[in-house]
This record gives structure tokens, C-alpha cells and sequence, in this order.
């Protein structure tokens, strides 16, 4: 990213706070922009490892392990539309949207990306939320896809310009951190330097796709120039404490891609795996091993054969019980098509959902249901007045790995 976009940002965010900016300088202000349009219940293990299950994965390849997620991602909602995306059109977003889950899961990591800059820092950090609408180029002939858009969120922060520097390396130690905390893989999370047209010098985070490296998040040192030159002739308004000195501050922008981070994490969280089901040659299991902080669906909850309106209702404690702990569940008992488990498992796998919950006819006897795991394919019984805790711990450890 050029650093007129940087500055963008930084316009916004600075005119909120420079009227009544003062204090000490080191400090910042996050700008969230969207669009404008083992057995279950044993220590949880990071994300990376837990995720790794029982069989080596097989990385997908650039052609037919793409063309695969791309087919997933349409076909269990995380892309809109019928038609086929290309490799380009997901990158500039001219595409047709994308699904309900594709929302939620940019939402979630929106949300991690908010936290993580504004909520759990020490330093004094001011949060302000914008509408920000970037025009790309469209595809000429077809009126499905919209124009590129993409969503972005960006730290403004103000330092002094003895410490920038400093500053700059620790935002980007963890900035580049945080990328690889959600990853199966994080050694394909890295950085380099880059410097821009005037000479300023930042650093940009990319992710290793199959076809090459593309940038997710840029941080630049923008100096004081932005300021004065904002500001001609009330340099005083400007000034912070620095120590005993009034300096003007340095300002540092980061501007994270999340559109193109979620790409990054559905390509990261892909796997095809030995199928535990069939002993068919040439099967896969194909699973989206998204982070549970990340996943958009926590929960699928469904029921086995039995007494129907029974069943159905003790699904629909479970689910009420659920939803009202902020833990988002899939309603696959409400759906009339009969599926195996083979093929709900399958279906639950590709859309990521953490866990299967089934309700049976032993739920009814004695409250005991059963727990599958989408990393392990594990599954365990667990009795029903458990399974709130047990999904809010998991959920929970899993945001402190």
C-alpha cells in the first residue's frame, strides 16, 4: 500500500484528536474502517499443533487445491454467487460479495484486530470508527460483480521522534505476531522493509498464497510533515510532552487488509486429509481449520433418529442455551434433508464449525449426547448440563494461546 492511503487515515484520525491533543506523546489512535457497502476435555494445545490432528496434512497445491478452497468457499457460503472466482478478482474484491459466513468470519477477525490494538493495550489508545469506501477497477461486461472494495483497519499513532523508530519495530513485532497467532502456519506470515516515494521508511507483513507473497498490512513512519503541512502556522496546537521538550509528534499508520487477511486465513486453515470414513482410493477430507477465535460457526447442533418432536425440542433448549452464552450455533436439526454422518460431518468440516453436537435417544434417557471434534475427529459423550461450559472454556483458552 502507497502511503497516500496512510495519509488518509491518518487525516481522519488526526483531526478527531489534535484539537485537543496534549499530554504525553507517545500514544495512538485505531481507526476501525469497514465497507462501505487429544480427548475433548483435555488442556487445550495451540492452535497450530491442535490443528495438525492425527493425520500430516497435505498442503494444497496452487492449482487444484485452490480451485478446491475457491469451490468450498462458494459452496458453503463464505463467497457469494454461482459463478467462478478468479485469483485476481479475489484480490482487488471485484467479486460477487461475499456470504453470510464470510461476513462473520471478517467480523471476527475485525474484532480480534480491534481488540487486540485498542482493548488490551496499556498504552492510551482512542478508538474511532469510520466508513471508508475504496473504489478498484470493475469487470467490464458483467454487472454481477461489483466494483473492488475492501476492508481495512488502521492505527494512527503518535510518538515523539526520538522513539518512532522503536515504536516502529515493536508495532511491527506485534502486528506480525498477531498475524501468526490465528495461523495453522505461521511461518507463512512474514515481513520485510519497503520505503516509499519520499523516502519514509516502513515495513510490510505479507502472507505466502500458493501463487506468491501478497501484503496484508503496512506500517509506515510518517514523520511530522503530515502535521505541519496539515497545520500551517499553529505548530503550538501541535505540540506533546516529550520528557521536559514540547516537540511536534512523528506519526506511525498501520493499515491492515482484512478482506485480503481472511483470504490469507481460509488458504492457511485448508487441509485435505486422509477420509477416516470410506476406504475409498483417492478421497479426501476436506476441512477449513479455522481458528476458534475466527471460525464463524462455534457450534453445528443435530439430532439421530428417535422420537422426533422430543428430540427437537431438547435441540432447541441446547441452541436457546447457547446462543444467550454468545456462542453461535449452526441449527442442523431444523433441516429436512436426510444426510448421513458422513455426509454432516463433511458438510460441518468444510464450513468450519469447531464442534458436532448429536442428540439421540440417549439424551432422552439418561442426558448423554455426543461431541465430535472437527481438528481431531474425535468423538466423546458428554452429558447435556456440561456442554455450556465445557464450549465456553474452549472458547475461551483458545483467545489466550
Amino acid at each position: 500500500m502507497r502511503s497516500g492511503a496512510s495519509f488518509k487515515a491518518c487525516q481522519k484520525a488526526c483531526r478527531c484528536l489534535l484539537s485537543g491533543f496534549g499530554g504525553r506523546v507517545d500514544g495512538g489512535q485505531a481507526e476501525r474502517l469497514t465497507e462501505g457497502s487429544g480427548a475433548l476435555g483435555g488442556p487445550l494445545r495451540s492452535h497450530a499443533e491442535l490443528s495438525q490432528g492425527s493425520v500430516p496434512r497435505e498442503a494444497p497445491e496452487s492449482g487444484e487445491g485452490s480451485e478446491t478452497l475457491v469451490e468450498i468457499c462458494q459452496k458453503r457460503h463464505f463467497l457469494s454467487g454461482t459463478k467462478r472466482n478468479s485469483r485476481d478478482s479475489l484480490l482487488t474484491g471485484c467479486h460477487s460479495g461475499f456470504g453470510p459466513l464470510g461476513i462473520e468470519l471478517r467480523k471476527n477477525l475485525s474484532a480480534e484486530w480491534w481488540s487486540s490494538v485498542v482493548v488490551f493495550r496499556e498504552q492510551q489508545v482512542f478508538p474511532v470508527d469510520a466508513l471508508h469506501h475504496e473504489p478498484g477497477p470493475s469487470l467490464p461486461g458483467d454487472s454481477s460483480f461489483r466494483i473492488g472494495e475492501k476492508t481495512e483497519a488502521s492505527l494512527v499513532w503518535f510518538t515523539s521522534a526520538r522513539t518512532a523508530s522503536q515504536w516502529l519495530d515493536f508495532w511491527l513485532r506485534h502486528r506480525l505476531l498477531w498475524w501468526r497467532k490465528f495461523a495453522v502456519s505461521p511461518s507463512n506470515f512474514s515481513s520485510n522493509d519497503c520505503q516509499d516515494e519520499e523516502g519514509r521508511k516502513g515495513n510490510k507483513i505479507y502472507y505466502n498464497f500458493p501463487w506468491g507473497k501478497e501484503p496484508i498490512e503496512t506500517l509506515w513512519n510518517l514523520e511530522d510533515r503530515k502535521l505541519l503541512h496539515m497545520y500551517p502556522g499553529n505548530v503550538s496546537q501541535l505540540h506533546g510532552r516529550d520528557g521536559r521538550k514540547n516537540v511536534v509528534p512523528s506519526v506511525l499508520s498501520i493499515n491492515g487488509d482484512l478482506d485480503l487477511g481472511m483470504l490469507a486465513y481460509l488458504y492457511d486453515s485448508f487441509q485435505l486429509t486422509e477420509n477416516s470414513f470410506t476406504r475409498k482410493k483417492n478421497l479426501h477430507r476436506k476441512v477449513l481449520k479455522l481458528h476458534p477465535c475466527l471460525a464463524p460457526i462455534k457450534v453445528a447442533l443435530d439430532m439421530g433418529r428417535g422420537p422426533t418432536v422430543e428430540l427437537r425440542q431438547v435441540c432447541q433448549g441446547l441452541f436457546n442455551e447457547l446462543l444467550e452464552n454468545g456462542i453461535s450455533v449452526w441449527p442442523g436439526y431444523l433441516e429436512t434433508a436426510q444426510a448421513s454422518l458422513e455426509q454432516l460431518y463433511s458438510k460441518y468440516d468444510e464450513m468450519s464449525i469447531l464442534f458436532t453436537i448429536m442428540i439421540t435417544e440417549a439424551t432422552l434417557e439418561n442426558g448423554l449426547i455426543h461431541l465430535r471434534s472437527r481438528d481431531t475427529t474425535m468423538k466423546e459423550m458428554m452429558h447435556i448440563s456440561k456442554v455450556k461450559d465445557f464450549l465456553t472454556k474452549y472458547i475461551s483458552s483458545a483467545k489466550n494461546l
